[in-house]
């Protein structure tokens, strides 16, 4: 709850394990729409954008490859300027393609 004060968001996208009442109560009164799908156990399942939590899974896919350079995931840089511009570089790194000849 404490993360979610003052959060300003269209929608919020998380997997099965966020799908609690509280959580949804949270973003139905902050208006932000919750891409969760619904655990099986529940007694009405909810519809989600399908379309939206596919995109959940490149953001996935962006921060495991960030943890996977050492510079960020040990945290070498003493400045927060110098940590930003680590991973504004790694993020070029995955976005642009990489010819070796």
């Amino acid at each position: 709850p404490l993360l979610m004060e003052d959060l300003e968001a269209e929608a919020f996208l998380a997997d099965k394990a966020y799908d609690t009442n509280e959580l949804l109560d949270m973003l139905k009164e902050a208006d932000i729409t919750a891409v969760i799908p619904p655990v099986k156990s529940r007694k009405e399942q909810r519809a989600y954008s399908h379309e939206l939590y596919r995109a959940r899974h490149v953001i996935k896919i962006v921060f495991d490859a960030l943890k996977h350079w050492r510079g960020i995931a040990t945290r070498y840089a003493k400045l927060t300027v110098s940590f930003i511009a680590a991973i504004h570089v790694r993020c070029l790194f995955l976005y642009l393609p990489v010819h070796t000849t």
